[in-house]
């Protein structure tokens, strides 16, 4: 049985979850990565077991309450429980506040909030049993400094940076860190396909003058997850090149 310790990722099947997953298996973590798909699965396994063959990936739907609680009871069973949790997961259903439906405002906060208290709840018991652990929710600039056509998200992740505050006071004394980390705008597919003038506005707004790389956060994660933070929590480490300095 291997002796490292265990970070589970929920969605690392591309870009920032598929860079923290494989930071934290390159670390030295056994981790275990989640899609809401098998195909999704078997790609972050793949991708994974290339680099430590103890290393996997399972199903997890963090929008449906009772499919996460039978998904992390296995996982329990059949992992043991984490050390480090990242909750990454998260989805986006962007409009205008005025043409926005009550299904892209109630998908939003479902996934990106109500999903990252479904996963702590199933966890932190267990975690708290254990007495150590490393709870990091991937929160976004957009939570701070809002977005026109992302008033769901923007609820959402401001609404992720309370609940990490509150949790962390109540299990501090257990040895369970619970932190933020915020990122900018981060080059992945969802960047590389906007319109070249819609980049040149982003690039303009950024200090550093770039954009982000998914090892960027992943490096935050990993910072956060180890040894050299065990004396922070609640707090939210914005990672966006200067982009707000808040």
């Amino acid at each position: 049985m291997s002796d490292k310790q265990l970070a589970l990722v929920t969605g690392a099947s591309r870009g920032i979850g598929r860079a923290i997953a494989e930071r934290l298996a390159n670390d030295g973590f056994k981790v275990v990565g989640t899609a809401t798909s098998d195909a999704g699965a078997d790609s972050i396994r793949s991708a994974l077991q290339a680099i430590s063959a103890d290393n996997n990936a399972i199903v997890l739907n963090i929008a449906d309450a009772e499919q996460t609680a039978e998904a992390l009871k296995a996982l329990l069973a059949e992992f043991g429980t984490p050390a480090v949790v990242v909750n990454n997961a998260g989805i986006t259903r962007d409009n205008l506040f005025l043409r926005m439906s009550d299904d892209e405002w109630n998908a939003v906060l479902n996934t990106n909030l109500s999903g990252v208290f479904r996963v702590c709840k199933a966890l932190a018991k267990p975690m708290i049993k254990q007495k150590a652990g490393s709870i990091i929710n991937i929160s976004s600039i957009i939570g701070t400094t809002g977005n026109a056509g992302q008033a769901n998200y923007a609820a959402a992740k401001a609404g992720l940076e309370g609940f990490t505050r509150s949790l962390a006071q109540e299990i501090a004394s257990r040895n369970i860190r619970v932190n933020c980390v915020a990122p900018g705008f981060i080059q992945t597919d969802m960047t590389d396909i906007l319109p070249e003038a819609q980049k040149e506005a982003i690039l303009a707004s950024i200090p550093g003058k770039r954009l982000g790389q998914v090892e960027d956060i992943a490096g935050a994660v990993a910072f956060l997850a180890g040894k050299d933070s065990q004396y922070i929590t609640g707090q939210t480490i914005h990672v966006n090149g200067g982009m707000n300095m808040g």
